[in-house]
């Protein structure tokens, strides 16, 4: 029995140095996404993650073309596309009559498309693949640097902001009366979901990094209603998903940054059906006791 459970759950890593790797980058991940995921829940801006994270390929394409799969290169280039587009969608949201979701959704389509074109010119169908989804069986030492210093320094960050960014979700109004804090926390904000989905661009790829930061903390939602107590649900079940999707892609020979994703969203689905804030059980639960 033990032997069985060590070959299944412990084989994998001990024996094989690109599975801790991938194991050790997919925690710490998790361990910045799932914060950052719970304030984008709760300052409804889910659908502008996604948007982030299309935003940064062209930047990322940009890179690979002029130094090809290079960590710095295609880094640089992601940070800078992610902040333009972002800039570029608040002013047009601030000097037209485009709310903010719509500017968004027009420059991820394009950023999207600009991004495949440009990696599309000079890699193969390899390369593409791997911009798009990633690879994080191929994170080496460097990537994990980079990964855990983002990790680092956004908790840093969080840690300073936290009040005014809570005071932010609960009453934006109230903030902005008793405080000049707002902006500058907002725009912070959004510098932090580009470098963090630029993190998990590097391990799950542009198409599956919002993933990453949104369903551990979605399904944290309906565990906890407590902010602090949503990051750290989320932080939990994030390093859940990478583990058991690890583990699944191995045994089965399934490509392991969607594996993880989808495990993700098994644990969302349990969470949905099961969750004591809002489960379904729960509310079918509490409908049956009020008829009662």
């Amino acid at each position: 029995m033990m032997a069985a459970l060590y070959d299944l759950i412990l084989a994998p890593f001990v024996e094989f140095d690109f599975m801790r790797r991938a194991l050790i980058g997919s925690f710490v991940l998790a361990l910045s996404a799932g914060p950052m995921g719970v304030f984008l829940v709760l300052r409804r801006m889910s659908l502008v993650g996604d948007a982030m994270a299309h935003a940064i390929l062209p930047g990322a394409a940009i890179g690979y073309l002029i130094a090809g799969l290079s960590l710095s290169a295609m880094t640089l280039g992601g940070l800078i596309a992610g902040c333009l587009v972002a800039i570029l969608a608040g002013l047009v949201t601030r000097h037209t009559q485009l709310r903010e979701d719509a500017s968004l959704a027009s420059f991820y389509i394009i950023s999207l498309a600009l991004g495949v074109t440009l990696v599309s010119l000079k890699g193969s169908n390899i390369d593409l693949l791997h911009v798009l989804f990633g690879s994080v069986l191929a994170l080496d030492d460097a990537a994990l640097i980079l990964l855990a210093s983002i990790s680092s320094f956004t908790i840093l960050v969080l840690a300073v902001i936290y009040r005014p960014l809570v005071l932010e979700c609960v009453d934006p109004g109230f903030l902005r009366t008793i405080s000049s804090m707002g902006a500058p926390v907002h725009l912070l904000f959004l510098c932090l979901v580009v470098i963090n989905l630029i993190s998990g661009f590097h391990a799950m790829g542009t198409l599956l990094a919002v993933g990453v930061l949104m369903l551990p903390a979605i399904s944290a939602r309906f565990w906890c209603q407590s902010v602090g107590t949503m990051m750290g649900v989320s932080c939990v079940i994030g390093i859940l998903a990478s583990a058991l999707g690890l583990i699944a892609s191995y045994h089965l020979g399934l490509a392991s940054g969607p594996t993880i994703i989808l495990l993700a969203g098994v644990l969302y689905f349990l969470s949905l059906l099961l969750g004591p804030q809002g489960g379904l059980l729960w509310l079918l639960r509490r409908s049956v006791h009020l008829e009662g």
